[in-house]
């Protein structure tokens, strides 16, 4: 194990300053950000999926800018990067808890730590508690991949399968995307920005209705289509280059949802695997065993994780093991991806802090 590297330290003294350690363990770079009026909690942080390619720092860059409401509260964040891009799921989990044991030794022990995290790292938060959670008090996964990794995966998977048989030769084909040896590489959102309205309007010049239709079917705005495939085909090439071919097999999947199911079964694009799913999404896969607080907060809209996946699939989980007392639910008229205000970060926070506070389980509902 590397030993820690501090890179930077500023304002040893916490009176009437902020302190900010960098520094770098084993899974990355970290960040700790301990404000002026610390109040000897902690909030352990995860980020989001990142593009292959893109700088790993970038991640938590403008960290305690984004993580405001929680220092404005008097926590300190600790936050790490991940040792790989892409699908890190298990490596932001031990990345985490590897950051936690540092702060603690270099720090002591908080009186009380909470794990937050958004979009994947909603998922490594979740995965936390469910591996970790006896050093915890509660957790706030926001806009998670709170789903079984494999399901949110093949969603984007299905969605390919069943967008090539009815608009071919518009986007790169499954069987390319996940030949190691092919030429399809990623892209980056600035690369694919002239071609999403080539996208859009090459499917609605096909049959706008359809292409409607299809958008609904994988709970999608039509104007967020192209968007999507392009974070769906660079989600995929990197599992096809991480498990070094497929992982997922359609050849015996019926689709249903769209407004003629035998025509998409007839010319869905099918593939069979070629390499065991197990072999990546095993480790801190979803179970639904928690035992401590969880807030779950989540848009109204996500065209990434739509709520069936963020929420429905995790709920159901959580209640078949009997821990739904453990489980509370937020949601916003948020139309995007984590789309959050700082008020009502604020406000989920606070719901699950008074929860760990009172033993009161927050009700159920909508935050302004």
């Amino acid at each position: 194990m590397k030993q820690i590297a501090i890179l930077c330290l500023l304002a040893l003294s916490l009176h009437g300053q902020k302190a900010v350690d960098l520094g770098t363990l084993k899974g990355g770079d970290y960040q700790v950000h301990i404000p002026a009026n610390w109040n000897k909690k902690l909030i352990m942080y995860a980020h989001g999926y990142q593009f292959m390619g893109t700088p790993p720092s970038s991640a938590n860059a403008q960290l305690a800018q984004r993580l405001k409401p929680f220092l404005d509260r008097g926590f300190a964040i600790a936050a790490s990067d991940y040792p790989i891009q892409g699908f890190a799921l298990p490596e932001g989990v031990d990345a985490t808890e590897e950051l936690r044991q540092a702060f603690i030794k270099k720090m002591g022990q908080p009186d009380s730590t909470f794990m937050v995290g958004h979009s994947m790292g909603g998922g490594i938060t979740i995965a936390t508690l469910e591996n970790f959670g006896q050093h915890y008090q509660g957790g706030l996964p926001l806009c998670p991949l709170s789903s079984r990794p494999y399901l949110q995966c093949r969603k984007e998977y299905d969605m390919y399968a069943t967008f090539n048989g009815l608009f071919p030769g518009i986007v790169p084909s499954l069987k390319e995307i996940f030949d190691p040896s092919s030429s399809i590489s990623f892209v980056s959102f600035a690369q694919a920005g002239p071609r999403m309205g080539a996208i859009k309007q090459a499917v609605i010049s096909k049959d706008s209705v359809l292409a409607a239709a299809f958008a609904k079917r994988f709970d999608l705005k039509l104007a967020d289509l192209p968007a999507a495939l392009f974070f769906n085909q660079n989600v995929l090439r990197d599992l096809a280059l991480k498990f070094n071919g497929n992982p997922f097999d359609n050849t015996q999947t019926v689709y249903s949802g769209f407004p003629d199911n035998l025509e998409v079964n007839n010319k869905a694009e099918r593939l069979a695997a070629k390499q065991d799913p197990q072999k990546l999404f095993a480790r801190y896969d979803r179970t639904g065993k928690i035992d401590k607080p969880i807030v779950l907060m989540h848009t109204i809209y996500d065209q990434l994780i739509p709520v069936s996946y963020a929420v429905t699939n995790l709920e159901n989980m959580i209640h078949a093991q009997g821990r739904g007392k453990y489980f509370a639910v937020k949601y916003t008229n948020g139309q995007a991806h984590c789309q959050f205000t700082d008020k009502q970060t604020g406000e989920a926070f606070d719901a699950l802090r008074n929860w760990v506070k009172t033993g009161v389980k927050p009700s159920f509902g909508y935050v302004n």
